[in-house]
């Protein structure tokens, strides 16, 4: 490795001394991270584990907003993937990340990041363990790979879906789609409260790794909801060979976005397929539902049951308190 030359404060250092100064120290007491000086890290899964791999990435502009503070851009990177993690069930371990940094991107925002990501490391109990630093013209572009295990056999699928099995989700939908609203000064009227724990959600999901690990064996499948409720649905559906039906009314909503459909009924759209919920959507038998309701108990996270799988030439159908199907012009956020 080339000598590493300490940065000077407000100005933007170059590759080596960028990871010694601000990310060596996110991988601080990992096994394995080396401190981040060799060109691999080193993990040994436990006995009687699977290791399970995802990877996001979040580009300025069409995943945040690029006057998003830094410290939750960090959180929402990590925690998406963590989310992920959680949805298959498997207990987080560590990450990898790769930065691509604009040129307008300054050595105290990339700073303010990385507290982010230290933040986040403690309360999920995760460490850095490589990754790589480049610079690009733009946009700003992050990219995480999230590690974490499994049981043998123990991993939470989305094909396993069977008709008659009860569908749930977990905390609260269309938030993170409202509060961008907020952002874009396109919903207003809402009190400071409710706006601010809009903006919230949408700036920092909450991935409920509490719970992911305590569905394992009661569920038949799951995934997290990032493209929107009805469009993740679809996946599980279109995996699975099935079809499903949701009830209008028994989606869980928080009382910020209860406030704003009461003063635009129009936004309901965003509740079904906004996105960027970062909630777990699963299946699961019947009777399993006393066994899911301790489960969200013991994790503290609120799971609600929303509907029922169907057979394969239904469809992804959602109703209203009738029984009549609501149509809906899209169904979720589309990546192309």
């Amino acid at each position: 490795m080339a000598p590493v030359e300490k940065a000077e404060r407000g100005n933007r250092p170059g590759e080596f001394a960028l990871i010694e100064e601000v990310f060596a120290p996110l991988a601080s007491g990992a096994e394995g991270a080396f401190a981040l000086k060799d060109d691999a890290a080193l993990y040994r899964v436990e006995d009687g584990c699977e290791t399970i791999l995802t990877v996001d990435a979040i580009v300025a502009g069409i995943h945040f907003l690029s006057d998003d503070p830094a410290e939750s851009v960090a959180r929402k990177l990590l925690r998406v993937n963590l989310s992920d993690l959680a949805a298959k069930g498997a207990v987080p371990k560590g990450y990898l990340l790769v930065t691509a940094w604009a040129d307008d991107t300054t050595f105290d925002w990339i700073k303010r990041f990385a507290a982010g990501l230290a933040d986040d490391q403690k309360r999920y109990g995760v460490s850095l363990w490589g990754g790589d630093t480049v610079k690009t013209p733009g946009p700003l572009t992050l990219s995480l790979t999230a590690i974490g295990e499994v049981p043998i056999g123990g991993m939470i699928l989305r094909g396993g879906a069977r008709p008659g099995d009860d569908i749930y989700v977990t905390g609260t939908l269309g938030d993170a789609a409202l509060g961008l609203e907020v952002l874009k000064g396109r919903l207003s009227g809402l009190g400071h409260e409710d706006a601010d724990w809009l903006v919230r959600r949408y700036r920092e999901p909450e991935p409920r790794c509490s719970l992911g690990p305590r569905l394992r064996g009661l569920v038949h499948a799951g995934l997290d909801v990032s493209d929107g409720l009805l469009a993740d649905l679809g996946h599980i559906c279109e995996t699975s060979g099935t079809g499903a039906r949701i009830e209008k009314d028994r989606l869980p909503l928080s009382a910020a976005a209860k406030m704003a459909l009461r003063q635009n009924e129009t936004l309901f759209p965003l509740i079904a397929g906004g996105g960027d919920d970062y909630e777990i959507l699963f299946a699961a038998p019947p009777e399993k539902g006393n066994e899911i309701e301790a489960a969200a108990g013991e994790a503290s996270v609120r799971a609600t049951k929303i509907g029922r799988v169907t057979g394969p030439d239904e469809g992804v159908t959602l109703v209203d308190g009738a029984g009549h199907a609501i149509p809906l012009k899209q169904l979720g956020y589309s990546h192309f």
